[in-house]
């Protein structure tokens, strides 16, 4: 993963999701790139279940290609915001 980031992004770093907007006007669409055993040690770090989130990161970059950003510290905060919003919809659903 740290080779895509640094291929098509220019980041140096490690990550556990790489979102690549494909969208056209009203449609939505992309390819996302989850890297499942930095996902693992974001869980274990965060006192998640790999579960909780795995579901995070696919809802993170779905925000992405809704048009959502992070890179500022405000946007970063609607970014979590979103996420958590998403994540109590989808713990509703009982997946």
């Amino acid at each position: 993963m740290l080779e895509q980031n640094n291929a098509f992004l220019h980041h140096d770093t490690y990550t556990d999701i790489i979102t690549f907007d494909e969208c056209v006007g009203d449609i939505i669409s992309g390819s996302i790139l989850i890297s499942v055993p930095r996902v693992s040690e974001n869980a274990s770090k965060f006192g998640k279940s790999f579960e909780n989130e795995l579901l995070r990161v696919v809802v993170h970059g779905t925000l992405h290609l809704c048009g959502y950003k992070d890179k500022s510290v405000e946007e970063a905060k609607v970014m979590r915001r979103k996420e958590d919003e998403s994540l109590a919809l989808l713990q509703d659903e009982e997946i």
